[in-house]
């Protein structure tokens, strides 16, 4: 039907595919109680200039869960006319649906707007080797229109060693890296902040601060508060309830200092299925594709099982065996 799209995500649902017009920011209204997924998978036609990083720019993408999404579409010229698959679906992040919720896994970033039955979501760039970005539960502590940058004296020195040099303070406009506009976190020395540079924006690129779009960072600047909380995790499997099935949503695993992770993907497939109680002991399980989705990393919910009282309920000591089979 969709030849070309990955072979994940052929196991959507027609439900959950649709073809794409032009979007606004990420606003999707909550699911029902029980549930945990938002939005909709969609599907474009590139142009001949297309490029990930600009198609990401456009739809609130990271470049990284844009190439996931489409293993084998060349990135930086996907041809006229080709199919490329938008991953603008999400299964929300575990825990309270309150304030932001960083998930370094998915260099993705969520906004629960107190009050309101919506959640924004916006890509990040996350920090790169030797600069992760933490795990936390902190706090916006400042907001800061046009910011002014004191690099520290560790980047001071890195820009230094290249040969690029930076001065004790940058001014606000278009070269400060820091954009428009920052959010200072409790966490000392991170912020959520715009940037100078489009690309890098989903991906590993920075000195352990959350790079936003310009754009999403003076919309989140309209929005979030003093005082909102901030819930940074690393959840690279994710399970969700929708419409009476259950999904599972795989990405790259990071370590805790957000690296490429050689964590046994099987056991942490299973310890984050056996933090959802309500499900764990009650699925009918299709350990086929939950191995191809393991696999495959595309960053898409995809069915992975039912849950049943018709069946004896799944043996959690058999869970590891199973999914290596």
């Amino acid at each position: 039907m969709l030849p070309r799209l990955p072979a994940v995500t052929r196991c959507l649902t027609l439900a959950a595919l649709c073809v794409a017009g032009p979007v606004a920011a990420l606003e999707l209204p909550l699911p029902p109680p029980g549930e945990d997924i938002v939005g909709q998978v969609q599907v474009i036609k590139a142009k001949y200039e297309d490029t990930f990083a600009d198609l990401g720019t456009a739809y609130d993408l990271g470049y990284l869960e844009m190439v996931a999404a489409n293993p084998g579409v060349d990135p930086w010229l996907p041809g006229a006319g080709a199919e490329v698959v938008l991953p603008t679906r999400f299964v929300l992040p575990p825990g309270p649906r309150e304030g932001i919720v960083i998930n370094l896994a998915e260099y993705r970033l969520y906004y629960f707007p107190k009050g309101r039955n919506v959640v924004y979501t916006f890509p990040l760039g996350i920090g790169r080797e030797g600069w992760g970005s933490p795990i936390a539960h902190t706090s916006i502590t400042a907001k800061t229109p046009n910011p002014t940058w004191t690099p520290p004296a560790s980047i001071r020195a890195e820009h230094a060693a290249d040969g690029d040099p930076l001065p004790s303070v940058v001014p606000a406009g278009p070269d400060n890296p820091l954009g428009p506009f920052k959010f200072t976190l409790g966490t000392p020395g991170y912020l959520i902040h715009g940037s100078n540079k489009k690309f890098g924006i989903g991906m590993r690129t920075s000195h352990g601060c959350f790079r936003m779009l310009n754009n999403n960072v003076l919309e989140m600047a309209g929005m979030v508060p003093v005082g909102t909380s901030v819930r940074i995790i690393n959840e690279p499997y994710k399970f969700g309830i929708s419409g009476g099935k259950v999904y599972l949503e795989a990405h790259t695993p990071l370590d805790d200092k957000g690296n490429p992770s050689v964590v046994d993907k099987h056991t942490a497939v299973i310890n984050a299925l056996l933090k959802r109680e309500d499900l764990a002991n009650n699925l009918r399980m299709n350990w086929d594709v939950v191995r191809d989705v393991v696999a495959a990393e595309e960053g898409l919910p995809v069915e992975i099982a039912v849950p049943t009282t018709a069946a004896p309920a799944a043996s959690m000591s058999n869970l590891s065996y199973d999914l290596q089979q």
